[in-house]
């Protein structure tokens, strides 16, 4: 299973982004109609294209039809992910992160600076950074010597947009563009070959204890599955703080990698992501694909 799911979404290139530029449109016609189930050829007359060239791209992107995308976007699927969120982070809190529960998902190794690092707001790092094509457009990727820092996103036009919302995170740091340095990223968070457990990828995360928290939390979440903000307080042994994890979860500098787009509201509603409700919609959608959930 694992092997054909290999198949069905590749290595990122320069044809992901280009795909990703027709599935995004495809997902604003979806998400402006999914009530009314739209078919593939209503679809692909709003796309301007073949409804046969349609599914040959967004499959190819996604490892699904549009049609079964869109039945991972419903508000039905939504909430059976969150059917049983409370016993999965329990599960994966006793797990923890190289359990059996992150079988299809990314294995990671983090630390988190000091108080001392993160009071002077990255004086002494140096953080390169790049921009890459992936599945969901132009990742901003930023790394030091540690290992990955940063994973943005941007569409084309919003490179600079994005370079100054993650830089400002750590105001004193010093950045070098080197896109050599962080290619290596893209294909290890994208590439579902790479992700290995014995070779787990590494984070640093650069934030306040409660924010650092949260993103651990976060991390606990399985491919497939969700939480909401008020699950994710409760087992901070906080359950009246979900504002304030929703504000963490919105400062998230490690996007997809740190999945806080597995976090829902309550009915299964997307809420916010701060890379945009699109982009939220894809990544659930292409990871609905990758775990055979739909």
């Amino acid at each position: 299973m694992q092997d054909m799911l290999i198949d069905a979404l590749p290595a990122p290139s320069k044809s992901d982004q280009e795909h990703y530029d027709i599935v995004q449109r495809t997902l604003k016609a979806i998400a402006q109609d999914w009530r009314e189930q739209p078919s593939l050829e209503q679809l692909a007359e709003q796309v301007h294209m073949q409804p046969i060239q349609l599914q040959r791209v967004f499959s190819k992107w996604a490892g699904i039809t549009p049609k079964q995308f869109l039945q991972a976007l419903t508000l039905d699927h939504a909430r059976a992910m969150l059917k049983d969120s409370a016993s999965v982070l329990d599960t994966a809190m006793e797990v923890g992160l190289s359990g059996p529960a992150r079988l299809h998902d990314l294995f990671v190794t983090h630390e988190a600076m000091t108080p001392g690092d993160y009071k002077k707001r990255g004086e002494g790092v140096t953080v390169s950074y790049g921009f890459h094509p992936c599945p969901f457009g132009l990742a901003l990727v930023m790394a030091t010597d540690k290992g990955l820092a940063g994973l943005a996103f941007a569409d084309p036009g919003e490179e600079a947009t994005a370079f100054e919302d993650m830089s400002r995170r750590w105001p004193a740091a010093r950045f070098e563009e080197s896109p050599q340095q962080t290619a290596g990223y893209i294909h290890r968070i994208f590439d579902p070959q790479q992700w290995s457990q014995e070779q787990p990828l590494r984070l640093v995360f650069i934030g306040t204890d409660f924010e650092v928290r949260v993103w651990e939390t976060l991390l606990k979440i399985p491919l497939g599955q969700a939480t909401t903000y008020s699950q994710i307080a409760a087992k901070l042994g906080k359950p009246t703080a979900y504002r304030a994890v929703g504000t963490a979860v919105g400062k998230n500098p490690l996007s997809f990698v740190v999945p806080c787009h597995r976090v829902l509201g309550r009915d299964g509603s997307l809420c916010g992501y701060h890379w945009g409700l699109t982009r939220k919609r894809a990544m659930l959608g292409w990871e609905a694909g990758l775990a055979g959930a739909v």
